[in-house]
């Protein structure tokens, strides 16, 4: 694993550790999972591109929810 420094508002690395720390997990845990899904990310840009076109078709499938229906629990 390779060493790398980063430079950063020191409020926001604060804020940062005081929610790893709330997650039960360290800050580098964090960076790590960030890491992974930003270098990831253009990966899965197809997918996600295909997923919202599938989605804004089933939205035209039926007609609008009434009033009554939105409030129906």
């Amino acid at each position: 694993m390779k060493n790398i420094t980063f430079s950063a508002d020191e409020h926001m690395i604060q804020k940062a550790r005081e929610r790893a720390r709330s997650e039960k997990r360290t800050l580098n845990d964090a960076f790590r999972e960030w890491i992974s899904r930003f270098a990831g990310q253009t990966d899965n840009l197809d997918e996600y591109d295909a997923l919202i076109d599938q989605l804004r078709r089933t939205v035209h499938l039926r007609p609008p929810f009434t009033r009554d229906e939105m409030n129906e629990r």
